[in-house]
């Protein structure tokens, strides 16, 4: 009796021993598979969390490349190598190394650093990314918000102004136009670009989520589309894909000499070189060969007979550091009829620009903080503008025409690098 009791009771023993065993052994497996969940989480955690610093990195070296213009890329704390330059940038709880190859169009690369909190892996994520250089004057008419293209006769087009093919001598003719006066702002909104009646013979661009408005007798597209009388929008000529940098203009020299004056004009420039004045009111005369730059303090408020006229051979560089510009009158008279021979830059204090239409307009503007307003002539006959413009808004009223160079996508004017591809490697 008694030695079966004790085989029961080992039986016993020897059961809840299995017992345990399995239970241990389930419940070290069990949290195994939570330490590696745990571990798992913490790594895709810092895996994801790599992404900002590479974007920091990223952003770094597009101002880098921004500042220098692409040019000795080994300063500002970049060290030199033999494929570019580079630099290590603590950020937060992880680094980047970030290198930007010595090339005409830049590559970047960067590498985020991180160190998982629970087993200590460093997690490594690279970037690479392509650049090109942005023109400032690579389309027709940019602005930062709304583009409103009132009147009924409105019309948008190009010319090469150093092609004969699509020129004459220099000089825009309808009958060699060209269909890239492209229409673009940065504007996300609904009817970010009003097109009314005008025809643009180009494209149309809007931000990301923008849409365009046209007219019921308005028309986008190339030269086959216009000629149709087809109207509307043409498939194909429009995106919203517009996303670009707006940098201020600051004024480029200090001090400056005051113009002279003769009959019928307020300020004449004779010699080259830097000119200040208060405001503009009256007229102005840039002699022949001169290559000036002018700074106005305050305002510009050209009526009446007014004009600013650049003799053949003259270039004149403005720089509006007053708030309201009014370019009426008769307006700017540029002999050469090259829009290059005139630059109207507007500095941050610049927020108004108007064009009355009385005559026409040749020359480039750049005023990124400027509501401008064209107003074209009341009757049948067309105003024009010839060349390019990048303001904060556009209204244009009236009936005129705006015709683009596309030489001046070719100058050597830049707003700096943006990225045309991003690929992980």
């Amino acid at each position: 009796m008694i030695i079966r009791l004790h085989r029961r009771h080992g039986s016993v023993l020897l059961g809840v021993l299995l017992g345990s065993f399995v239970l241990g052994f389930m419940l070290a497996a069990y949290l195994n598979l939570v330490s590696a969940q745990n571990q798992s989480i913490a790594r895709s955690q810092t895996w994801n969390t790599c992404i900002p610093v590479v974007e920091g990195g990223i952003e770094e070296a597009l101002a880098h490349l921004h500042q220098t213009k692409g040019t000795n890329l080994s300063s500002n704390g970049w060290f030199p190598a033999s494929y570019g330059c580079l630099k290590w940038r603590v950020m937060g709880d992880g680094s980047a190394l970030i290198v930007i190859s010595n090339s005409v169009t830049p590559i970047i690369y960067s590498t985020a650093f991180m160190r998982a909190p629970i087993n200590g892996d460093v997690i490594r994520r690279t970037v690479k990314v392509e650049t090109r250089r942005d023109g400032m004057f690579t389309k027709g008419m940019v602005a930062k918000g709304q583009i409103t293209l009132n009147g009924n006769q409105i019309v948008v087009d190009s010319f090469d102004s150093i092609d004969p093919n699509y020129s004459s001598n220099g000089l825009y003719s309808v009958s060699k136009r060209k269909a890239n006066g492209d229409v673009a702002t940065n504007s996300g909104l609904t009817n970010a670009v009003l097109t009314g009646n005008a025809n643009i013979y180009g494209r149309v661009s809007t931000g990301p989520g923008g849409t365009i408005g046209i007219g019921q007798n308005g028309a986008v597209g190339d030269l086959a589309w216009q000629n149709s009388g087809v109207g509307g929008l043409q498939p194909g000529r429009f995106s919203d894909d517009m996303n670009v940098s707006f940098p201020d203009i600051a004024l480029p020299y200090g001090g400056g000499f005051t113009p002279g004056n003769a009959s019928g004009y307020q300020y004449v420039i004779s010699t080259s070189g830097d000119y200040r004045i208060n405001s503009l009111t009256g007229s102005l005369l840039i002699k022949s060969n001169v290559q000036a730059r002018l700074i106005i303090e305050s305002d510009i408020s050209m009526t009446g007979q007014d004009k600013v006229k650049i003799e053949r051979g003259a270039t004149l560089n403005m720089y509006m550091a007053g708030a309201s510009a009014k370019l009426g009158g008769n307006g700017i008279l540029n002999e050469a009829g090259n829009a290059t021979n005139f630059f109207y830059w507007g500095t941050p204090a610049n927020t108004s620009l108007t064009i009355n239409g009385n005559g026409a307009f040749t020359g480039v503007i750049y005023a990124p903080n400027a509501n401008f307003t064209m107003n074209g002539s009341g009757n049948s006959n067309l105003d024009d503008m010839t060349g390019a413009s990048v303001t904060k808004t556009v209204n244009m009223n009236g009936n005129f025409n705006f015709h683009y160079d596309e030489n001046l996508g070719r100058l050597n004017l830049d707003r700096g690098f943006i990225v045309t591809s991003w690929k992980e490697i």
